[in-house]
């Protein structure tokens, strides 16, 4: 069993206090400043997409955690974010006449024989790559939301129809989670509309910046246009919040990766929705927020 610090009373407030920090410049104009969401939990301060960096997202205080979502070759859900494991794991060590160390090339039991931890630092010797179950659990008892990508679906068919499956079965598509709680968003069209068919109450976001022109395109089935923050100006942030998405509501804007205070205040100025960051507690303190 793992042994986690207890940060679910606070997150249970965390919902309600990303909401709550004072707003500056146009970020008042929709009555708050943009959530904060943390980059593969919180990647600057624990190895990126497991269950610690998850935890320290909690334990800064951090209501939203992004993850990326991808296949074993068994079939089985993970959460990493490269299409190989070498970066962050210690595959080729373990595995090492099995190059380029694809995801999709290994079953759940070997990359459960991988560290995923010391490659960031030996504190988190040990650490592994969660399963998409196990980190739903921790994202729930920890009272986070959740902004899950669909990673490279074009590699795994079908991904969207048993990512939903999951979601499901660990009750995260009921109306509080739908409402306040879970984005599915992906760089792939495709996989995003297939979400969007498959369950039309699910938020969307698709990951990229189209042109304005075929923005309309993208509001039939997204919630959200969520580019990288180098591409946000005041003239594509309005041209966004023009349209409205499939559930009657304007569209909103999510932007990446953003890491350092100076940003953080100049993008959340343009009247963005929400800010992704590796560094969550340095965007919410330049916005006006207090650490945990």
């Amino acid at each position: 069993m793992r042994i986690r610090p207890v940060v679910a009373v606070a997150g249970a407030l965390m919902g309600l206090s990303a909401f709550a920090l004072p707003a500056t410049g146009a970020a008042a104009a929709h009555g708050h400043p943009p959530v904060v969401v943390g980059h593969r939990g919180a990647a600057a301060y624990a190895p990126e997409n497991t269950l610690a960096s998850v935890d320290t997202a909690g334990r800064l205080g951090i209501a939203w955690v992004e993850n990326d979502v991808q296949r074993t070759k068994d079939g089985e859900l993970v959460v990493l974010h490269d299409t190989s494991l070498a970066r962050t794991t210690n595959v080729k060590k373990v595995f090492p006449d099995r190059s380029s160390w694809n995801v999709g090339d290994f079953t759940l039991r070997e990359i459960e024989k991988l560290d995923a931890g010391s490659w960031f630092g030996a504190k988190f010797k040990g650490e592994r790559v969660p399963t998409l179950e196990e980190y739903l659990e921790e994202v729930e008892d920890n009272g986070q939301n959740l902004l899950m990508e669909l990673k490279n679906p074009e590699l795994y068919p079908g991904i969207e129809r048993q990512a939903l499956r999951e979601l499901r079965h660990d009750g995260w598509l009921d109306q509080e989670h739908l409402k306040r709680r879970l984005i599915v968003q992906s760089f792939n069209a495709d996989a995003i509309k297939k979400v969007h068919r498959l369950n039309p109450a699910i938020k969307t976001g698709f990951l990229g910046s189209p042109s304005v022109a075929d923005l309309p395109k993208y509001a039939a089935y997204c919630d959200q246009i969520n580019p990288p923050h180098t591409a946000v100006t005041r003239k594509y942030v309005k041209a966004v919040h023009a349209l409205q998405g499939p559930h009657h509501r304007r569209l909103e804007l999510y932007t990446w990766t953003v890491d350092d205070a100076k940003a953080a205040v100049s993008t959340a100025d343009l009247g963005v929705e929400g800010l992704i960051s590796n560094k969550p507690d340095v965007v919410r303190k330049a916005l006006g927020g207090t650490d945990s």
